[in-house]
């Protein structure tokens, strides 16, 4: 009997959600009838497509949940325990098989004057800072819309910056009640994926595209420094 009682309310509160009785606590693309968009590259030849991979990658580190500090390190990459903002994004694209360490250190070198902040390019930092990726993304990804609310356009796998290069994140593939897309960030908060898109100045919304990458600039996880795994 408990066991039948259990099983018709757990029935009534899924219909409950998909009616509106009750709010989910996140919600899907599907909940609001958008398509979830696919890379048509698997660079890694794992069966997951690019932006599956960026995802994924990126939600391995929220859920390592790295202590946040960014203590310059000579050795440039931080143990998985530790982390900011920026090593959210690189250790995405190493679950895709990017090195984009290696690729912005190649970019810097071919256009220096390209990245404004730099006066001395440092391999130990230089992928680590925001301006830098901004730059980085301006040219080898899609610029895409700012406007939060425009929710079909916000995908997972999709890169955003925040205020004046202060803080980057990974676009989820959970979305609150009106369906504005969570954000995969590290900004020491205690929950590394949550509903942050509203909370800052948006200036900046990429899509990556590797065959946007020239070969002279396009690295692999592998051909970087440190990268033997």
């Amino acid at each position: 009997m408990l066991v039948f009682l259990t099983l018709i309310v757990f029935v009534l509160f899924q219909v409950g959600q998909e009616i509106g009785w009750f709010p989910k606590e996140s919600y899907t693309a599907r909940d609001f009838g958008i398509e979830t968009l696919k890379s048509p590259i698997d660079y890694n030849e794992n069966g997951k497509d690019d932006y599956t991979d960026l995802l994924q990658g990126a939600k391995i580190d929220a859920k390592n949940k790295p202590r946040y500090d960014g203590t310059y390190l000579p050795d440039g990459y931080p143990p998985d325990d530790v982390g900011v903002c920026s090593d959210v994004i690189w250790r995405a694209f190493k679950e895709a098989g990017y090195s984009l360490r290696a690729m912005v250190d190649q970019d810097i070198a071919l256009r220096l004057d390209s990245y404004p902040r730099i006066d001395k390019p440092d391999t130990n930092i230089d992928f680590r800072r925001v301006v830098n990726l901004r730059v980085f993304f301006e040219r080898y990804a899609e610029s895409l819309t700012m406007d939060p609310m425009q929710i079909q356009e916000w995908q997972p796998g999709d890169i955003v910056i925040f205020g004046e290069d202060k803080h980057i994140g990974l676009i989820s593939d959970k979305r609150n009640r009106d369906g504005i897309a969570y954000v995969l960030h590290n900004g020491g908060q205690s929950n590394r994926e949550e509903d942050y898109l509203l909370r800052g100045d948006i200036t900046g919304h990429y899509r990556f595209d590797a065959s946007k990458v020239p070969e002279h600039v396009f690295k692999a996880w592998g051909e970087g420094p440190d990268e033997s795994q």
